[in-house]
């Protein structure tokens, strides 16, 4: 068994300003002002767009992202109901054949703490019976009911910039698990350093 980290990966070249120039020409179709587009009017259109709250022209971009997570995170990221995801699958995947399987860290516990060493251990127990369940014949659909919510999966997820703004104003909250915070609070901060104005609003919480 090996314990990592979430992360996530953005899949796509994510040209903040070409987003921009690329929105204000299709925002302004809506005041027919496509003459007054400049070498630097898109990030001003844009921001008066997001003051209006008139967030549908911003639903014309999308995003896609590879995160890195827990089976736990992933039952709350696929709650959002406008995205595309692809997803590893237990069904298919026979995890003995890597050896191993990958379990990510709860961060809310330090090593030392005896909640954690009691985490560790029954994630060991249970990669032993998975394993053990495998080598009886089960088929990997049948060896997963015994696979834990810590399990490690890959998730790639599609939202508009719309979605994704409702997805951090979510998911970036002090309210939410700690381990979707994981994910979502950096994700966040690289979003707003790559895309100016549309997520500048959004407030990450300490």
């Amino acid at each position: 068994m090996k314990v990592i980290n979430a992360y996530f990966v953005i899949e796509d070249e994510v040209n903040g300003e070409r987003i921009l120039k690329t929105l204000e020409k299709y925002g302004r179709t809506c005041y027919k002002s496509e003459t007054k587009i400049t070498v630097d009017s898109a990030k001003k259109l844009i921001a008066n767009i997001m003051k209006n709250q008139h967030e549908s022209v911003i639903e014309h971009e999308k995003v896609t992202v590879r995160v890195i997570c827990d089976r736990g995170v992933t039952h709350e990221i696929v709650r959002h109901r406008i995205g595309s995801y692809s997803q590893e699958s237990t069904r298919y995947c026979d995890y003995t054949k890597a050896g191993e399987i990958l379990v990510i860290e709860p961060i809310f516990w330090k090593t030392d703490d005896p909640k954690y060493l009691i985490w560790k251990t029954t994630m060991e127990y249970l990669e032993a019976r998975y394993n053990e369940l495998i080598r009886l014949g089960a088929t990997p659909q049948e060896a997963r009911s015994v696979l834990p919510n810590s399990l490690k999966t890959e998730i790639v997820i599609t939202f508009n910039l719309r979605e994704w703004r409702h997805f951090f104003k979510l998911r970036c909250s002090k309210k939410a698990h700690p381990q979707m915070r994981e994910v979502a609070v950096p994700l966040l901060a690289e979003f707003k350093k790559l895309i100016p104005v549309i997520f500048d609003d959004i407030i990450i919480e300490p």
